[in-house]
């Protein structure tokens, strides 16, 4: 209780305090040798004896209650809503009017994924940094226009405009709106599985499967919507590179939602730095003498596309992300009401 005294002071409830006592690595073991049966029954104990007369009762949670939640499901549609209106104006101009309409587009963009992200279940209480925001914009924006340019570096171009993955970029502004509604899914759903568990490893096990079943429900949403713009825009949609970096940017928007940044950080950083990496190898390579350096690139491209390069650099950084949210995401201390976006 001494030790503990500050986390029993702010709990609203007894799960609170579990999980705080699972983050600081009091197992059930532990409890066990304190006379409890888990970490629950400790946590109710510590919970009521750190009650004082007089203090206000927990906060309860009017269920189905409209407001924030429904201010947040209805902004997690702009990113959306700007994304198509972008790329219609985009297909609709040329010549000189095409880069006035990227230069305003961009930051409209931008600005509808901060207003969708602000609140709600994927909200990072600024926990991302400058490097990470930098390397998530250079994902999104190799999704636009890096396959194109990879193809045209190595036909000995670029000469002139270079084609734009529009539908890619479209599907993945559109999937905002479903990657908010799966992470508040598996949030709410994990919150409830926490009030009915008896023990740390018994929620775990409830959860993971509900994770990763929320996970390939936003895949599908994500995919489907990939064929929906291609079928629009007339284009062939890169299912295997904008899916992986959908995946990516989920899973570590999830968990930097839950204060886990370190890796997420450095996964966003190397995936961004792998696909700058291929691409400035290709344009190095018109240097004398060091045609070499497209080797790796060239052949990967020609085995499977310039697609390719996005779908290893993106998959393999949502995998690391995959296996590090199996881990974290599925432990009680994850889902403390204080670590819930508001």
């Amino acid at each position: 209780m001494h030790r503990h005294r500050e986390l029993c002071e702010r709990a609203v409830d007894p799960l609170e305090i579990a999980a705080g006592l699972e983050a600081h690595g009091v197992t059930d073991r532990t409890a066990a040798r304190l006379r409890h049966r888990d970490v629950f029954s400790l946590a109710e104990e510590m919970y009521a004896r750190a009650a004082r007369d007089g203090e206000d009762p927990p906060r309860a949670e009017t269920p189905g209650r409209p407001g924030p939640r429904a201010y947040w499901a209805v902004l997690a549609l702009v990113p959306g809503v700007l994304g198509t209106a972008v790329v219609v104006a985009l297909r609709l101009t040329d010549g000189p009017s095409r880069p006035a309409v990227a230069a305003f587009g961009a930051p409209a963009m931008a600005a509808g994924l901060y207003l969708a992200f602000r609140r709600g279940p994927l909200s990072t209480r600024n926990r991302t940094t400058g490097a990470a925001r930098a390397w998530t914009c250079w994902l999104i924006a190799y999704s636009l226009v890096g396959d194109g340019l990879l193809s045209a570096g190595l036909d000995g171009g670029p000469h002139g405009p270079w084609p734009l993955a529009t539908a890619s970029v479209s599907a993945l502004f559109l999937a905002c709106a479903p990657a908010a509604w799966c992470a508040h899914l598996f949030a709410a759903r994990a919150r409830r599985r926490l009030s009915a568990s008896r023990g740390l490893e018994e929620f775990a096990a409830s959860v993971r499967p509900l994770f990763i079943g929320v996970f390939g429900l936003f895949l599908s949403a994500l995919c489907g919507l990939l064929a929906l713009c291609g079928t629009v825009l007339d284009e062939s949609p890169a299912y295997a590179g904008a899916g992986a970096l959908g995946a990516l940017l989920l899973l570590a928007r999830m968990l930097v939602s839950r204060g886990f940044t370190r890796v997420p950080g450095r996964v966003l950083v190397g995936a961004g730095a792998a696909e700058a990496t291929a691409l400035a190898t290709v344009l190095a390579a018109r240097l004398p003498g060091c045609s070499f350096l497209a080797a790796p690139v060239d052949g990967l491209a020609e085995a499977a596309g310039p697609g390719a390069v996005p779908a290893l650099a993106c998959g393999a950084g949502a995998l690391v992300l995959l296996v590090q949210a199996t881990r974290t995401l599925t432990r009680a201390s994850a889902h403390a009401p204080s670590c819930e976006a508001p």
